[in-house]
């Protein structure tokens, strides 16, 4: 089985291209969903974050994310802690996820993570894909969400990678700035290129 890793800055179309590689048959993880899943009433990730961050536990019992966001957004230290909590889980969910792919004799599993490059998993991949899209494409579409301000916006920016960057560590880069029929081609196109080069 192949094993990609997508990635991408904020706002630059990770879940869309994601949901092509699903319909084009490949197994797909989103990290994202998984932290969600762990923040959830009962979810590994709840007794050790409101632990470590008193006041960001929910009346549901679940984490709020946005009472945990508030505390590590611009608090550099607060992010680390968090991480050294919930990398592990995610890791252990991804070991799952992969275990069962290859029991569904899947050919392509694809590890959608926003922080491919800054928590080394792209080493653990045999290909990476970086989706991308202009400055300008990626603010607009980044700006619409809800609750999200420049401010915000500049602050997760600057924890990640830049596109630059990730575009010159990829094995292969999309740009979503063109629509989804061209997004859609161009991982068709890479299935076909990993099929014959195969696993790592």
């Amino acid at each position: 089985m192949i094993v990609v890793g997508l990635t991408g800055s904020i706002g630059m179309g990770k879940t869309t291209t994601a949901r092509l590689f699903a319909e084009a048959g490949a197994a797909v993880q989103d990290a994202d969903e998984v932290v969600q899943r762990l923040y959830a009433p009962g979810g590994a990730a709840v007794a050790p974050v409101s632990a470590a961050f008193p006041g960001v536990l929910g009346d549901d019992g679940g984490i709020d994310r946005k009472k945990l966001s508030a505390a590590v957004t611009t608090d550099r230290a607060a992010l680390a802690r968090l991480e050294t909590i919930v990398h592990p889980l995610v890791a252990a969910d991804r070991e799952t996820f992969l275990a069962q792919a290859r029991e569904e004799g899947r050919a392509l599993a694809v590890l959608e993570v926003q922080l491919l490059f800054e928590t080394g998993l792209d080493k653990a991949v045999d290909a990476v894909v970086v989706v991308s899209a202009t400055p300008e494409v990626q603010r607009a579409r980044v700006l619409t969400r809800p609750g999200m301000t420049e401010e915000k916006f500049q602050a997760l920016l600057a924890r990640q990678t830049p596109d630059a960057e990730k575009r010159a560590r990829a094995d292969y880069v999309i740009d979503t700035g063109r629509g989804i029929e061209a997004a859609r081609d161009q991982v068709r196109d890479i299935i076909a290129l990993l099929r014959t080069r195969g696993p790592a």
